[in-house]
């Protein structure tokens, strides 16, 4: 399984990367088709985020660091790492982001600490050829990651079964956000929230411990 997780991470990293030289720093560069929807799905993953004095915050799939910026124009007091598989990104969100003296970023599949909170967006809809059983495999296997490096809660999205099937595409991965919330709540806690009302075809998960 741990060879089958490192190919399948190589297959992603890879993917971004070829993302990132193609269309450079911008949301285009990390699969998403523009500013307007990355806001505001942020927006619903940072609801996890129940406090106002300060708190750090761990970003797997980070990408050029564009959550550090919404981030920073929200909350006065936090830290930030950004994790990705992709060294590129990794590189790009360091430069762009040089000077900024509480974020850093590393390059690997999953934090090296704890974090008040953890968020992930993004890495689980590009499945490339991987098969439904391989990809909610994976899916699982992260929830863990970011439940084992969070002391207060994690958020994380996904595309969403519900998507209308003309636009709905082989090579990405559409979860079912019913089962995918109990299993956060079997799994993980009582306190679960599935946020589906934002006009995206996906939904986020918030878990609060």
């Amino acid at each position: 399984m741990q060879n089958k997780n490192n190919d399948l991470l190589d297959e992603v990293a890879n993917y971004y990367s070829e993302k990132l030289a193609q269309h450079g720093e911008t949301p285009l560069g990390v699969d998403w088709n523009g500013e307007e929807s990355q806001i505001l799905r942020f927006e619903q993953l940072c609801k996890v985020i129940n406090r106002n004095e300060a708190f750090s915050l761990n970003d797997l799939g980070c990408g050029y660091g564009a959550l550090f910026d919404f981030l920073s124009d929200r909350y006065q007091r936090f830290s930030y790492l950004g994790v990705d598989v992709s060294a590129s990104m990794v590189r790009a969100a360091e430069q762009r982001l040089a000077g900024r003296p509480h974020a850093r970023f590393i390059t690997a599949a999953q934090p090296n600490g704890a974090a008040d909170f953890s968020v992930a967006s993004g890495i689980f809809n590009v499945r490339l050829g991987r098969t439904d059983a391989d990809w909610l495999a994976y899916l699982q296997a992260t929830l863990d990651v970011l439940d084992g490096c969070s002391r207060h809660g994690f958020a994380f999205n996904c595309l969403t079964s519900y998507s209308d099937a003309d636009k709905m595409r082989d090579y990405l991965y559409y979860a079912d956000p019913c089962a995918v919330f109990d299993y956060c709540k079997r799994h993980y806690s009582r306190n679960v929230a599935l946020l589906h009302d934002y006009q995206l075809y996906e939904f986020t998960i918030l878990v609060r411990k």
